[in-house]
């Protein structure tokens, strides 16, 4: 039956394309229709490969492209792109066929202005700047021997496995404490800075929380911070530009550590912080020198003191010798006294009788010389001398008795003083490390290195407690 209605005809079936065919069409429609392109927009994750191409994206509030630019093109910049800046690009439109991607093949690029959100940063900078936050002056220097680090980025963030392998290979003895919070996103800022208000109570506290102790259980008081993130663009890292947590780190009553994003990234954390660490791992290897080279120092300490300390006891050693040498025992003094005593009584006893003979003899010779009649007196005199002769060697033996009784009393007195004496009665001389008598007990202390000598030597002697009497 004829309704007036033709069938209609079959619809045609598309055509099958293979991938990289459809690939170049797309990119051929692009050449012919749109190419080439000018465009302007924000420069988002500008990075330059080793061969020189550069690579990013350029975005504005409503979408995103990708970029490359090559060498060739790159080479005729007369500025370096930055994160947020604004820029006007000249190139052509194409399809990375590998990976089906849109993106521009930049052949120029010049400046627009600054992005948006870089102004902002530029604003914010320069008001806490005229503050002072950023003045060198209110920095202080990092603590050399921190007793414990306080440690604030995200859980998941690859910056927390850096910086706290980086913190075990260089200082295993300094704990750490993690207090997580949020390095991305609109909450980031308030978490970041309830993190860094929770660390300043432990730091004025000095007390630690077992809990979220990321090593070394029973952590001792924080007298350091980390801040760090790792590497984004500009609106990854936008948490670390805001007002209220830049105060925040300005008012940390320890030395804060900013270590967020990559060398050529900068912050307003980064400029109020204390000291600014270009990665992440790098502000880990700034909170301290390793353990090793510790203990190096203190092995060369060590062995400065041992040498001082051997070099010290010989030459007391050789002093104490050379007193030994010289200082002879007061016996043997009296004994050499003594001797000489009767060399002298003897030579004296020689000269008396030499003298003695030689007056007889004189006298007897004048006798001989006079006239056999003396006169009274005459006769009395020489009676008198003759009698003065005979009594002189009594005299003279009674008194160099009285003078060795004298001297063998002051021997006795001198002996009863001979320290040797009194260390053979079960006595000791002290001595500290020094060469200083020791007669007191309050003179002493535990673990105290002293010297005792005997009547047959000495013993070194260690202090292990003392009473008063």
């Amino acid at each position: 039956m004829n309704t007036g209605f033709e069938p209609a005809a079959p619809a045609l079936a598309p055509r099958v394309w293979a991938v990289g065919a459809l690939a170049r069409a797309v990119a051929d429609l692009l050449q012919a229709r749109l190419n080439p392109v000018a465009v302007r927009g924000e420069v988002s994750g500008f990075t330059r490969a080793s061969s020189g191409h550069c690579y990013f994206a350029l975005k504005d509030d409503t979408g995103q492209l990708r970029c490359a630019m090559f060498r060739r093109a790159a080479g005729l910049l007369d500025f370096v792109p930055r994160e947020g800046d604004a820029v006007e690009l000249r190139g052509r439109l194409t399809v990375y066929e590998p990976r089906g991607d849109l993106q521009l093949v930049v052949e120029t690029m010049q400046r627009a202005g600054q992005g948006a959100l870089f102004e902002q940063f530029l604003r914010l900078k320069a008001r806490l700047q005229a503050e002072g936050l950023f003045d060198p002056a209110r920095k202080r220097p990092l603590p050399a021997l921190p007793r414990g680090i306080g440690l604030v980025t995200s859980r998941g963030a690859a910056a927390l496995h850096d910086v706290l392998s980086t913190l075990a290979r260089r200082v295993p003895h300094i704990p750490v404490l993690l207090v997580p919070a949020a390095v991305q996103g609109a909450g980031a800022p308030a978490e970041l800075s309830q993190a860094l208000q929770k660390l300043y109570l432990l730091a004025q506290s000095g007390q630690a929380p077992q809990a979220n102790l990321a090593r070394n259980a029973g952590a001792p008081p924080i007298d350091l911070i980390l801040l760090v993130r790792g590497g984004g663009s500009i609106e990854d890292l936008w948490a670390f530009n805001d007002e209220p947590l830049a105060r925040t780190i300005a008012a940390s009553p320890v030395p804060v550590v900013s270590g967020v994003g990559h060398e050529t990234d900068f912050t307003i954390a980064d400029f109020v912080a204390d000291l600014r660490a270009p990665t992440p791992t790098a502000a880990a290897e700034l909170v301290g020198a390793p353990q090793a080279q510790w203990l190096a120092e203190l092995q060369a300490r060590a062995e400065r003191l041992q040498r001082g300390l051997r070099h010290r006891l010989d030459a007391e050693a050789q002093r104490l010798d050379w007193l030994n040498a010289h200082l002879a025992r007061p016996s043997q003094a009296v004994a050499a006294e003594r001797v000489r005593l009767a060399q002298l009584q003897q030579r004296l006893q020689h000269a008396q009788a030499l003298r003695l003979e030689r007056e007889r003899a004189r006298w007897q010779t004048l006798a001989a010389r006079l006239p056999r009649s003396l006169t009274a007196p005459q006769a009395a005199e020489g009676a008198r001398l003759q009698r003065l002769a005979e009594r002189l060697p009594a005299a003279l033996a009674r008194q160099l008795g009285s003078a060795d009784e004298r001297l063998q009393r002051a021997a006795l007195r001198l002996s009863l003083l001979d320290p040797r004496l009194v260390l053979e009665r079960g006595y000791a001389w002290l001595e500290d490390a020094q060469g200083r008598p020791v007669t007191r007990a309050a003179q002493t202390h535990d673990g105290q290195a002293l010297a005792a000598t005997l009547a047959d030597g000495r013993v070194d002697l260690t202090v292990r407690g003392r009473r008063s009497g």
